[in-house]
């Protein structure tokens, strides 16, 4: 079994390959081709199966003590009326946290200081990957640069040019129908719920709360492709001003230079395989997906411990990759069907009919089969790697 890996990426999952590599004693390099790691983004949530996932890597006490807990909120109407409520506290019960709520730009750092400085490669470019003997790859990293390693892991996001270099016929990301603007606040706002979403006729409106007072907030809305605002806060201001509190409070503690621009696409032809010789694809490279079900991230982190474990236990590195697809493909592809059809039924539906017996459908599910909903992607118990 090798023992050296080179992970193409330096995001989330890139960075959680990382740590769990190096976990079990392999040496691990990360490229990443910006070259000032300003931890940029928005907010994100943590489902149980990703808080899971960092606790086995070692850095989940620490995510914990970043987030704040969603126990109270839900799915509301533009005029307030509640579709669903959250009860975060029966969740925490069912799989023994609840969903936590932190700053991407905190859990990036939480995750590169989990890992030695001198194992990050920042302002490098991943170029082409090949062969050199048996049992051994190489990267050209530019300017006469190559690594060689025993694996690569290719967690270079959406665009991933190595998958396109593996996949060549494949038709790669193509646009959901969404685009999604973001931002956190300038500072504390007065807020009811540590976590809403609300559903219009072909648009959403959701906020996460931080342990400082402060929130994300995102705007999803149903347009072509490629449409950009020149103010973008206006737009919004003009878009959801009838909507409820605190959407026009959050909007209003927002900087415009603060906000987030970007349509949301995702690998809607499901790759035949995560693994090709020494190769193995992780995260957004591997299943981009749509955030209707807060799992992208998650899914990447269930990637990183899965990967790292395989590695860990079986004889061979092909016999880890091996593993690590018939394991994760299956899963991670289910759960971004699941999120395209959670959109389908979510912010895209527009025509009042259909809007109108999502929402009746949504107030006549019982709680707990709402729970069980949720439980179904949640509830993964990683595998060991100690």
């Amino acid at each position: 079994m090798g023992s050296t890996a080179v992970v193409v990426g330096g995001g989330i999952g890139g960075l959680a390959a990382a740590i769990g590599l190096r976990r079990i004693g392999w040496e691990v390099t990360v490229v990443e081709r910006a070259s000032v790691l300003d931890d940029a983004g928005a907010g994100i949530s943590l489902a149980a199966n990703s808080l899971r996932a960092l606790d086995e890597l070692g850095v989940g006490k620490a995510v914990r003590e970043a987030s704040r807990g969603q126990y109270s909120g839900g799915t509301r109407t533009p005029e307030g009326g509640w579709l669903a409520r959250m009860d975060g506290a029966a969740l925490e019960k069912a799989v023994g946290t609840p969903i936590m709520g932190i700053p991407r730009a905190t859990l990036h750092r939480l995750l590169r200081e989990a890992l030695p400085a001198e194992t990050l490669l920042i302002g490098a470019e991943a170029g082409p990957v090949q062969q050199v003997r048996a049992g051994t790859v190489r990267v050209d990293c530019g300017d006469r640069r190559t690594l060689d390693a025993d694996l690569v892991v290719a967690a270079d996001g959406i665009g991933s040019k190595l998958r396109h270099r593996l996949f060549p016929s494949h038709p790669g990301p193509v646009y959901s129908g969404s685009t999604v603007l973001r931002a956190i606040t300038e500072h504390p706002v007065a807020l009811d719920t540590d976590f809403e979403l609300t559903w219009g006729r072909g648009a959403e409106f959701g906020h996460i709360a931080f342990p400082d007072g402060r929130a994300e907030w995102h705007a999803v809305l149903t347009l072509s492709s490629g449409t950009r605002f020149a103010d973008p806060l206006a737009e919004l201001r003009r878009r959801f001003r009838a909507w409820h509190d605190p959407i026009p409070a959050l909007l209003d503690a927002t900087h415009t230079g603060a906000v987030l621009h970007h349509d949301v696409n995702e690998l809607r032809t499901p790759l035949p395989t995560y693994t090709v010789g020494r190769i193995a694809l992780l995260g957004d490279a591997a299943h981009a997906m749509t955030p209707n079900l807060g799992q992208g991230a998650c899914q990447a982190l269930e990637d990183a411990v899965t990967l790292a474990a395989a590695l860990a236990a079986e004889p061979t590195t092909e016999a880890a990759l091996a593993r690590y697809d018939a394991e994760r493909r299956p899963r991670s592809q289910a759960v971004a069907h699941a999120a395209r059809q959670a959109g389908r039924m979510g912010h895209q539906l527009s025509r009042p009919l259909p809007v109108a017996l999502r929402n009746t459908a949504m107030r006549l599910t019982p709680s707990r089969a709402a729970l069980r909903m949720i439980l179904r992607h949640h509830n993964w118990a990683p595998p060991r790697l100690s």
